[in-house]
């Protein structure tokens, strides 16, 4: 198992990468309304104001999604979300990692058709 972590600079894209998941059998997510620290300091602190270039190449807000999946589904989700938001490579798109999981506990089991009912 991993954990897969994506913060996307498009939350507009949100709902077709959901959507996504869930036909590649991802069986749940956390999804994070987050902000970028170049955002934050060029808010909160003056000195570094002149970072606002930068910012205006992404949204005010992005979504941090985390899911727990297993190893055969981290490239097929990395395809979807790169097919979804762009080209991550570019700046002010996304960042997306995976960490190992040695252990889960109240991870769904069950199918997702199985919870519908």
């Amino acid at each position: 198992m991993h954990l897969l972590i994506a913060v996307l600079n498009a939350p507009d894209k949100l709902d077709v990468i959901l959507a996504g998941f869930v036909e590649l059998g991802v069986r749940g997510a956390t999804v994070i309304h987050s902000e970028g620290m170049g955002r934050v300091l060029s808010h909160n602190i003056p000195i570094f104001a002149g970072l606002q270039t930068l910012i205006n190449r992404s949204g005010p807000e992005n979504r941090t999604i985390l899911t727990v999946i297993d190893a055969d589904l981290i490239e097929p989700v990395i395809s979807l979300i790169q097919e979804s938001c762009g080209d991550l490579e570019k700046p002010a798109t996304g960042i997306i990692f995976t960490l190992p999981v040695d252990r889960v506990v109240g991870l769904a089991t069950q199918d997702l058709g199985d919870t519908l009912e």
